[in-house]
């Protein structure tokens, strides 16, 4: 007869079996698990270790070519805006820098800034636009017609466009006196600011697009509300570019993604997606150069993009002499 002895041997067997199975077998697979782990960590920092180098060349890289692009954009856009009048537009959120960069490389080009008009976020405001409606309604002149599909922002825009830019060169310097009081009103209604004499009108037009997209409920209206803006002053002058920033994320309320959403609108209004880069700058001047040609297009490196800059000006051939023909 098997006693209680024997059983409990037994299971004490088992289990000493068991364990020494388990120390067995994780010294066994220890080592291979152990070395595997050591060399993928290794590879994992030599990998770090090398996209690090190749990052700090390629930043090393740009800021040479921007440092050559920034010492060469005299010379690079000289003269192409000479007798052009631009006005600066600023939007909610738009970035001081990339304003200022836009004031200095006109200026360079040869190009007189008339003024600067910043919008509100009054102005963007989806539940404003009943005011916004009204006062269009109550400033506009008796023979401007808005197309039935424009928006209150289409209809602002082009109301405040005709006070601020024009396609006839000899008006250009001088107030619309069919405009009226439409600038003051719509200051004095928190709808936008003024810098220097916009009411004197430009040729064309710089809309600073925020820096980072529109966020909320209402971001995709907002975004097209200035797409609206932008077509306005295209249409009443004679080339509207948008330069901004391209975002880190694409979002529904980034402006100029918008815009290029846009088929009809984007083969009138230009849009400039590197305006924080000396190249941009410069991008930005041929821009308003193509416009005044009756072209427009897409430029940078985000999506959309169809090209990072204008193809050059062509040079006119030089004429021969007498003397280079022989006779």
């Amino acid at each position: 007869m098997i006693d209680f002895r024997y059983h409990l041997v037994s299971i004490v067997a088992i289990f000493l079996a068991l364990a020494v199975g388990i120390v067995l077998g994780t010294t066994l697979l220890e080592e291979p698990a152990v070395r595997s782990a050591q060399e993928m960590t290794a590879q994992l920092t030599k990998t770090k270790e090398e996209l690090r180098v190749e990052i700090d060349t390629l930043q090393g890289r740009q800021a040479g070519n921007d440092a050559f692009i920034d010492s060469a954009t005299p010379e690079l856009v000289a003269g192409e805006l000479t007798g052009q009048r631009v006005l600066l537009i600023e939007t909610p959120g738009s970035g001081t820098a990339v304003r200022e960069s836009a004031e200095k490389v006109l200026d360079q080009a040869g190009a007189e800034i008339s003024g600067r008009v910043t919008l509100t976020e009054k102005f963007l405001d989806p539940k404003g636009v009943g005011v916004l409606d009204g006062l269009v309604n109550q400033l506009k002149p008796v023979n401007m017609i808005f197309p039935p599909t424009a928006t209150s922002w289409g209809r602002a825009s082009t109301l405040l466009a005709s006070a601020l830019v024009t396609t006839d060169p000899a008006q250009a310097g001088t107030p619309n006196a069919a405009a009226g009081d439409v600038l003051s009103t719509f200051e004095a209604g928190g709808l936008l600011s003024v810098e220097g004499e916009p009411g004197d009108r430009a040729t064309l037009a710089v809309m600073i697009a925020p820096e980072r997209p529109y966020e909320g409920e209402s971001a995709e209206v907002q975004a097209g509300a200035l797409v609206s803006v932008a077509d306005g002053f295209d249409a009443a002058g004679r080339g509207t570019v948008v330069a901004g920033l391209v975002p880190p994320v694409a979002m529904p309320g980034d402006v100029i993604a918008a815009l290029r959403d846009e088929s009809e609108v984007s083969k009138r209004v230009s849009t400039v997606d590197i305006a924080d880069m000396p190249l941009g700058r410069v991008v930005m001047v041929y821009s308003l150069r193509e416009q005044l040609a009756g072209h427009a297009g897409q430029y940078g490196v985000g999506p959309g993009a169809s090209a990072p800059m204008p193809a050059p000006a062509a040079t006119p051939s030089p004429t021969p002499t007498t003397s280079d023909s022989g006779s």
